[in-house]
């Protein structure tokens, strides 16, 4: 092993062992539920690790406990999303109802449209689906937004081109 290596995981390990406890201490009270809190404390440390932030951090709790709040939004948000699927679903006849492959597949990708629309500043993302979902035109949108017309033609290429990339081909 390396010694950036070395000196990376005794600095991930001690962030963990110092503060995982409290992390997921501070998650079971926000939260109330202690499986969900020992959950999320272990994604927050992936999180950590994965964006390589484990040694630079001065103040661990409170970057830690920015991370796990995202994650929790982040959670929270997904479940909305299934459960307004599920109950759209629940209102088909039987004989229209996908199948639990198309069921999985479609909530992957409502997921992934989420998570590429979460990267948008909130009148772009809105201006993108008043105009995918409620198929509004440049100029209602305007009005809605109360911008110009020539603002959400710059917001609609900024949010398919951030959905274009964000998103898996």
């Amino acid at each position: 092993m390396a010694l950036a290596e070395l000196v990376q995981h005794s600095e991930v390990h001690a962030l963990y062992s110092s503060h995982h406890a409290w992390l997921q201490g501070w998650l079971r009270h926000k939260l109330g539920n202690a499986w969900e809190a020992a959950d999320l404390a272990q994604d927050t440390f992936i999180s950590v690790l994965s964006g390589g932030a484990a040694a630079p951090i001065r103040e661990p709790r409170p970057f830690l406990a920015t991370v796990a709040r995202r994650l929790v939004a982040h959670r929270h948000r997904r479940q909305v999303l299934e459960e307004a699927y599920l109950a759209a679903l629940a209102a088909l006849p039987q004989s229209l109802a996908p199948s639990p492959e198309e069921r999985l597949l479609a909530l992957e990708a409502l997921q992934q449209i989420d998570a590429a629309l979460d990267g948008l500043v909130p009148p772009v993302r809105e201006a993108f689906l008043l105009a995918q979902l409620e198929g509004l035109s440049y100029a209602e949108i305007a009005a809605r937004l109360n911008v110009s017309a020539s603002s959400v033609k710059q917001y609609l290429t900024r949010a398919n081109r951030h959905c274009f990339f964000a998103l898996p081909a």
